[in-house]
């Protein structure tokens, strides 16, 4: 089957819905065998309204079928320094005191990240985590940070991926989650392997 990546960029507003409407059914489907808490509908919202909020600063990333099925998605955000991320929400940390000094360039996050239960492709996860990290990998200070579940933190690793565990873990959507942050040199030969996945794409 044939995938289309699509770089929602100025992403209409149904377009952010069912983003967010398909990451939490996703989550929920993969980390409670399918069963959904009685706020999911709230879950959906606040993600939109986040979402929103981020629009003007974020490249949003859609994997469809042939059918016009959303199958993955992700979401890269540059960080504008005023506007709370979800690890300064959730986690209450401030990212700028995980730098460990470093100089830093530009701070990105990364999140909304999902792939359909049924669509078992490791390619999709590579493709879709490519295209998030591509503008950290851009300069070699520059950093990401991202409220990660704890099986997939656990696959990224084995693909070579070095997030750097910076909190205590927490419960949400339905799995347990995990802040991390996620520097150039942890991620740039992931990246560099994995390229050609959104370069055939462009």
């Amino acid at each position: 089957m044939t995938h289309t990546v699509n770089h929602l960029n100025e992403a209409k507003q149904n377009e952010l819905f069912n983003m967010s409407k398909f990451v939490v059914m996703e989550n929920f489907k993969h980390h409670t065998n399918e069963t959904m808490t009685q706020d999911y509908n709230e879950d959906i919202a606040s993600i939109y309204k986040e979402e929103m909020e981020y629009l003007s600063n974020s490249q949003i990333s859609t994997v469809k079928n042939e059918d016009g099925e959303i199958t993955g998605t992700i979401r890269v955000l540059k960080w504008d320094y005023v506007t709370p991320l979800p690890i300064q929400k959730m986690f209450n940390i401030n990212p700028l005191l995980c730098t460990n000094g470093n100089p830093i360039n530009e701070i990105f996050h990364i999140g909304r990240f999902a792939i359909k239960k049924e669509a078992s492709d490791i390619n999709l996860l590579k493709k879709l985590m490519a295209f998030a990290i591509k503008p950290i990998c851009e300069h070699k200070d520059n950093i990401g940070f991202a409220e990660c579940d704890a099986k997939l933190l656990r696959v990224m690793r084995l693909m070579g991926i070095k997030a750097k565990v910076v909190g205590e873990s927490i419960e949400y959507l339905g799995s347990e989650t995990i802040p991390v942050s996620l520097p150039y040199n942890g991620l740039i030969d992931f990246y560099n392997e994995n390229k050609h996945l959104i370069d055939s794409e462009d």
